[in-house]
């Protein structure tokens, strides 16, 4: 009976706020949950585009790990997630929209003795200094893979750090490495002083070259997305 009231007491707020937002579409919140590499990168360029165009609404932006994200989303606690897709999705309640493709590449500063360099190949780069993800984070998975492919083993990272804006300045002081998404180059705007290196990553794994490759950013429409236990 608790949890009908909470549902009811849900959507009877989210009602309040739809009508207000037909009043007025230019106003209102909403609240954006994404991985701190997207937040710091792709996100903040779309806040700052919509923002400059509906100076009233209110963006509540969410940082946090992806499985943190989804069960967010099924708490109704945000609105929609922007988020990289690893695997399939087995929630049915959850839809994914395309956003664009992306890729990874290695990045150093523009100080770095390998930014000179025409010609790397991954197992040049073994034994210096890297600023990596955690181990268990999604995007170290695809760093693991990047170098199990290539035939080498994962490089001993000097530092472990999720927030791209910390990897950023490391590589700034001119030794790190880093293996980055493109987008978080790109956005929200092109970032100076950052050079990729000219090394071919290899293909991953099924996983994240079909299926997740095809649609790897996504946003799961709330609209879709129903009650728990209903």
């Amino acid at each position: 009976m608790r949890c009908c009231g909470i549902a009811v007491f849900d959507d009877l707020r989210q009602g309040v706020k739809n009508i207000e937002f037909l009043s007025d579409p230019s106003t209102g919140e909403v609240r954006v949950g994404s991985t701190a590499f997207l937040a710091a990168s792709f996100v903040s360029a779309v806040v700052d585009r919509l923002s400059r165009r509906y100076p009233r609404i209110v963006f509540h932006l969410v940082t946090a790990a992806a499985g943190t994200l989804q069960h967010e989303l099924s708490k109704r606690n945000v609105d929609l997630l922007i988020v990289r897709r690893f695997g399939s999705m087995a929630d049915e309640r959850v839809d994914f929209e395309f956003l664009f493709d992306d890729s990874f590449v290695v990045a150093v500063g523009a100080q770095n003795q390998w930014a000179r360099r025409r010609r790397i190949e991954l197992a040049d780069l073994v034994n210096e200094p890297w600023v990596l993800p955690p181990p268990e984070s999604s995007l170290a998975s695809v760093a693991v893979e990047a170098f199990r492919n290539s035939g080498l083993d994962f490089p001993r990272a000097t530092v472990f750090a999720v927030s791209p804006e910390v990897r950023i300045g490391l590589m700034a002081l001119g030794r790190f490495l880093t293996i980055f998404p493109t987008s978080v180059l790109k956005f929200p705007t092109k970032r100076s002083g950052i050079n990729v290196l000219p090394v071919k990553l290899p293909s991953f794994s099924r996983a994240s070259r079909n299926r997740d490759s095809e649609e790897p950013y996504a946003r799961p429409r709330r609209a879709n997305v129903h009650r728990g236990g209903a």
